[in-house]
């Protein structure tokens, strides 16, 4: 099994250049393709920490960064866990403990950028379901019988809503937790709405590294999609996080989106 040194999203063998990273979404570094595995992770340090976002709610972040660097999640339920953009490296300490927090339901990404060692993570936690969106299965580049498709709204847990309103990625999907902020919901975003540094506002890209925008009229729409259900506090792939009032940020964020898009604010450049 080898992993890409930029995306850190598993592969069953080593292509010229990794498709994900020679997408428009994504690049391939000046000095060309490069591989790694798990153990070369391991022998240069990589290690898992895990830490508690707010009850029921945590984060698994590896230090050093591997591959694009997200921070996976994890939402316990009385019923079990969901391992939110599985990390691109595992070893049995962080097995042992995300087992500590509870027993793993699935394995799910919000997009192909966020595959990282999804399979690798499902071996290592029971051979629990890897599930990808539908329209992103093309996308799968390590195959595995513990994957499987899905589309629409997936209640995977109860209380705990996979949906897939597109963007970034046409299978682009978010997880309405309705128990996350003391009952007043959260929504894991993955980046198809991504929680800004003045933690009032969230973008809509098709590109974040390459700067390439939705346009607004996706932007509205991948807002109304997300809002069907209520949610007070947002959190992205990464450390980002909209605190509070998240739904009104999520709507103010899509129409501000769509304006300048439309060209309303030309006269201010």
């Amino acid at each position: 099994m080898w992993i890409c040194a930029t995306c850190a999203v598993e592969h069953d063998e080593q292509p010229d250049v990794c498709a994900i990273c020679a997408d428009e979404r994504q690049w391939v570094p000046a000095s060309g393709q490069a591989w790694t595995t798990l153990a070369e992770l391991h022998h240069a340090g990589v290690r898992i920490a895990v830490r508690e976002l707010e009850p029921d709610l945590f984060a698994l972040h590896a230090s050093p960064g591997v591959g694009i660097g997200q921070e996976s999640k994890v939402v316990r339920t009385p019923a079990g866990l969901l391992l939110w953009d599985p990390l691109g490296y595992v070893d049995d300490e962080a097995v042992a403990a995300v087992r500590a927090l509870g027993e793993v339901t699935a394995v799910v990404a919000s997009h192909p950028h966020m595959f990282g060692v999804q399979v690798e993570w499902s071996h290592a936690l029971g051979d629990v379901p890897v599930l990808v969106a539908e329209p992103d299965r093309h996308w799968v580049a390590r195959e595995d019988p513990v994957i499987a498709a899905w589309q629409g709204d997936l209640e995977i847990l109860p209380g705990v809503m996979l949906s897939q309103p597109g963007g970034h990625f046409p299978g682009s999907a978010v997880v309405h937790w309705a128990a996350g902020a003391q009952g007043r919901g959260v929504l894991l975003s993955g980046d198809t709405l991504f929680a800004n540094p003045d933690r009032t506002s969230v973008s809509f890209m098709r590109s974040y590294p390459n700067r390439i925008p939705l346009s607004g009229a996706v932007a509205e729409r991948v807002a109304r999609h997300v809002t069907r259900r209520p949610f007070d506090r947002l959190y992205n792939n990464f450390d980002g996080v909209i605190p509070a009032d998240a739904t009104a940020v999520v709507l103010r964020s899509a129409a501000r989106h769509a304006a300048w898009t439309r060209g309303d604010h030309d006269a201010l450049t």
